[in-house]
């Protein structure tokens, strides 16, 4: 696969499964456990965050390798975590993944977020002093 049609799996995945709320499109873009894996992540954080957005900053793609900086933004309406719906946003959150591509597909995700300062925005964790 060229790096092009890598990073159009990761675009893909954030137009299309979590933008769109098309799962379906993960039969098409992933593979494996991570396939399952995301199916049961998106499903769960889109009843939490009903309008929960994510907007690609960067992609990189190296090989068998994209790079996704992205900004996370979205509003607290379900359950998230035990937390009960608190009814608060979160805005710009960062978010950085390294998705594995074989075959044409994506395969396997490591991430790094900014939780920290989604449960600060949130009023989950108190701010610091």
């Amino acid at each position: 696969m060229s790096a092009e049609e890598s990073k159009l799996l990761v675009r893909r995945l954030v137009d299309e499964a979590v933008g769109e709320r098309n799962l379906d499109v993960l039969d098409q873009i992933a593979a494996g456990e991570f396939a399952e894996t995301a199916k049961r992540w998106v499903s769960p954080f889109q009843s939490a965050f009903p309008d929960f957005e994510m907007v690609i900053v960067d992609l990189i793609a190296d090989g068998d390798k994209v790079v996704a900086l992205f900004k996370c933004s979205g509003t607290h309406r379900g359950e998230w975590l035990g937390v009960p719906a608190t009814g608060r946003r979160f805005e710009n959150v960062d978010e950085i993944y390294i998705f594995g591509v074989q075959d044409g597909k994506l395969v396997s995700a490591l991430g790094v977020e900014d939780n920290l300062s989604r449960l600060r925005q949130l009023g989950i964790t108190p701010q610091a002093d």
